[in-house]
């Protein structure tokens, strides 16, 4: 296959260092065109189909804002932690039980904020007079991302007006320069309009050729990978492939994170969209899969507790009502069971006390006072993924 040309290079100075800014072209991908053929063709109808499945399975169960809940703060977290944040899911999940107590470390309100960033762009896009997929809204998006958090002092909500690098210690010894800003103008308005267009290519593709233009261009100071994979999940539901956010590709990238950076930098310096698509397809179908067999494990798995809760010789209405709450609250406390079940503390440490001896509940504090209970087995399913890297490993 003759090599595509996708952009060109900038002699551009950063810091008094000379450096080459690499201006890429407008999508689609042209001379030629992305050939979906061959293997790259079964790989677009796996990711298609894998797809079809989650959605399925998110109209077939029962309760699905349990899955929301979970599956978004799930990519949140890897998001975050992609990005050297030291938050995980268990840390996330015992902020919420006990946010009354105060803000939590950096970290975890760094992935706050991506849930909120994530629910605000769902909610303009879901409002018929809310703003429409745009820089508008990335712009609105990166501000929620980086509101009192590291990246607060690197302009919030503004494209950058100053040339950034990626890797190395220096520009001039950076693994990659993105466009200078004098460019990013023209650059975000042909991405934005890429978005609308009309396109032959499958819009599952296009959302991996967006993601790959989006981290290209670079165009904040901080934030841009995390914006960029949330763009994924925006342009799957902005799109219908997806009626809700239970696709966490982050997942799939923090996995293979080394093939990632290269199967994007391929694209830069020999034109690969082919072997990008490959990846982002493969992910795409990896993970609806793995979301699909998750859903099915938690829902079996709170079914089975619910049983052993209501057959257990101290269960109650308060007992029954906390178990309830489980699925989106796994950490739990006697205050947390106090606010929520609008019950007095005796009542609330019965409630308590009822599931863990039914062998749903597990303290995990080991104090007499101020404990906390998780649901031990469902947290166990769902945090997969989520834990931190052990240094000096993959």
């Amino acid at each position: 296959m003759k090599q595509r040309k996708t952009g060109t290079y900038e002699r551009t100075t950063v810091g008094g260092e000379e450096v080459a800014a690499f201006v890429p072209a407008a999508l689609p991908p042209t001379r030629p065109k992305l050939a979906l053929k061959g293997a790259l063709a079964e790989r677009l109808r796996a990711a298609e189909q894998a797809l079809v499945r989650l959605e399925l399975a998110g109209e077939m169960v029962p309760s699905l804002d349990w899955f929301i809940y979970a599956f978004v703060r799930k990519e949140a977290v890897v998001s975050s932690q992609i990005e050297g944040t030291q938050a995980t899911l268990v840390d996330l999940l015992t902020f919420e039980a006990e946010s009354d107590e105060g803000p939590g470390s950096a970290d975890v309100e760094e992935v706050c904020n991506y849930l909120d960033a994530l629910n605000f762009a769902r909610a303009q896009l879901a409002d018929p007079s809310g703003l429409p997929l745009s820089m508008r809204l990335l712009d609105e998006i990166h501000a929620r991302l980086m509101q009192g958090v590291r990246g607060a002092d690197k302009q919030p909500g503004e494209v950058r007006r100053t040339q950034n690098w990626i890797g190395g210690s220096r520009p001039g010894n950076a693994a990659f320069v993105p466009p200078p800003p004098h460019a990013l103008g023209e650059l975000l308005s042909a991405f934005e309009k890429y978005i609308h267009a009309g396109d032959d290519l499958p819009l599952l593709v296009r959302a991996g050729l967006l993601h790959v233009q989006f981290e290209t261009i670079h165009p904040y100071l901080d934030g841009n990978g995390r914006i960029g994979r949330l763009l994924v999940t925006l342009l799957l539901e902005h799109w219908k492939l997806l009626t809700e956010p239970l696709l966490y590709l982050s997942l799939f990238f923090k996995r293979h994170r080394s093939d990632y950076y290269d199967r994007l930098g391929a694209v830069r310096t020999r034109g690969d969209w082919e072997g990008w698509t490959d990846f982002f397809l493969d992910g795409v179908a990896t993970i609806a899969d793995e979301a699909v067999i998750s859903a099915r494990e938690l829902f079996s798995l709170v079914t089975e507790d619910r049983s052993r809760a209501l057959d257990h010789a101290g269960a109650s209405v308060a007992a029954v009502r906390l178990f309830e709450l489980l699925p989106r609250h796994p950490v739990v406390s006697v205050a947390f069971a106090i606010k929520q079940l609008g019950v007095s503390k005796p009542t609330a440490g019965r409630a308590v006390e009822a599931l863990e001896k039914a062998g749903v509940l597990v303290e995990t504090t080991g104090k007499k006072r101020d404990r906390s209970w998780v649901y031990q087995r469902y947290l166990d399913k769902l945090r997969v993924g989520t834990e931190l890297e052990t240094p000096g490993r993959p």
